[in-house]
């Protein structure tokens, strides 16, 4: 029965896709993630700190319009973006200085559903929803310090999401967003534009040190991308 049923299900798929209108192309924008983190602390409520990064998105996608101007897009894409925060005073005194350095790795693989609006011929504006799962290469934080005559020394380099699940700081590099957004498309180019709320707390653990945390937190994303179809059927 199991098997008659994906059978079915798998020609109607294959029917809607044979009488679709579908492109492939390749696409590139600004991409912002954030990280929403509290900082655990045992017993405490901690509320979420926002960490900006900037950077770029690259990759793939696939668009096709199965009725009526109702279809959906997926792709495979690859982010990096990095940040960094202003030297500061360590001590009372004013030197040492520290700042931190992040960079964030990531690729991940959106689906998203979407309606075409049709305003012209070959011209249409787009508004899309649906998640993206992500995974993360590595979460780099590079804690660097400054003396008064300017030398400057790493005192820091940690993978956050190397690390083990026994550290209070490490982080799951799988990853859940729900996206919302719109574009336009002219002939085989297109801008499309939005924001993904994360759905999964990205800390490996409750618990430290034998005793519980309070873990929470988010990942979320900005992103525009700009891009060109080479193969429209």
């Amino acid at each position: 029965m199991r098997r008659i049923v994906f059978l079915t299900l798998a020609i109607i798929v294959a029917t809607m896709l044979v009488s679709a209108q579908q492109f492939i192309g390749v696409d590139l924008g600004y991409a912002r993630p954030i990280t929403q983190l509290n900082q655990p602390v045992v017993g405490q409520e901690k509320t979420l700190t926002p960490t900006p990064y900037n950077g770029f998105k690259v990759g793939l996608v696939y668009d096709a319009t199965i009725v009526k101007g109702f279809g959906f897009s997926m792709g495979l894409n690859y982010t990096f973006a990095a940040n960094s925060t202003d030297w500061k005073s360590e001590f009372a005194s004013v030197y040492p200085q520290v700042s931190s350095r992040g960079y964030y790795h990531q690729i991940e693989l959106p689906v998203d559903w979407q309606y075409k609006f049709e305003i012209a011929q070959r011209t249409w504006l787009i508004l899309y929803t649906g998640p993206t799962l992500q995974y993360g290469l590595s979460l780099n934080e590079k804690g660097l310090r400054k003396d008064d005559k300017g030398n400057v020394t790493e005192y820091r380099d940690v993978n956050r999401y190397s690390l083990d699940k026994n550290d209070h700081l490490a982080l799951k590099p799988l990853n859940v967003t729900w996206g919302i957004g719109a574009g336009f498309q002219y002939e085989r180019y297109f801008l499309r534009g939005g924001y993904d709320f994360g759905l999964v707390n990205p800390y490996k653990s409750i618990s430290f040190a034998g005793k519980d945390i309070n873990t929470r937190g988010r990942f979320d994303q900005w992103q525009i991308k700009l891009g060109i179809y080479f193969w429209e059927r």
